[in-house]
């Protein structure tokens, strides 16, 4: 079974999308159809070779996990859901808090933890942009538990 979207934009009705990596292709898609469609916990949909975007999708009472990039700025839109944003220079004083829902974005510097927890009764659906890029071409972690097993994303 793929994560997939059906597209509006074809002439001869709705087809399936796969939700897969397309980097580093030239790529155009319908971010916010594609980011709501996404179940998976992390999938990267377009990997080049100074910016990655990815999926994500958090689920009810879960968050992403505490991480720091130290060469890697992000940003994070919410397409759906609500939570709460956490920031700080060391995992231990995350000083910067901010609640967060549909349509806002989330800038992270290089160098900053972070976290985003899912308070709201629905999962979020959120796309990130990482530069340069944070997670091997073709990343699916289809929950957060496989995320955390993949020895190739430690966070920091």
């Amino acid at each position: 079974m793929y994560n997939n979207y059906y597209s509006g934009n074809y002439p001869h009705g709705k087809y399936p999308i796969r939700l897969r990596d397309y980097g580093p292709c030239p790529f155009v898609i319908n971010i916010e159809e594609a980011t709501r469609a996404n179940d998976y916990f992390r999938l990267a949909l377009w990997t080049g070779t100074y910016l990655q975007l990815t999926l994500m999708s958090i689920d009810v009472g879960s968050d992403i996990g505490l991480e720091m990039h130290p060469h890697v700025d992000q940003f994070i839109r919410i397409e759906e859901g609500e939570g709460l944003v956490l920031m700080g220079t060391s995992p231990h004083d995350l000083n910067f808090r901010a609640k967060v829902y549909d349509d806002y974005a989330i800038f992270i510097p290089a160098g900053m933890w972070h976290n985003l927890i899912n308070t709201g009764n629905r999962p979020i659906k959120l796309y990130s942009i990482y530069a340069p890029p944070e997670h091997p071409h073709g990343t699916v972690h289809r929950t957060k538990e496989e995320a955390e097993m993949d020895h190739g994303h430690h966070g920091y």
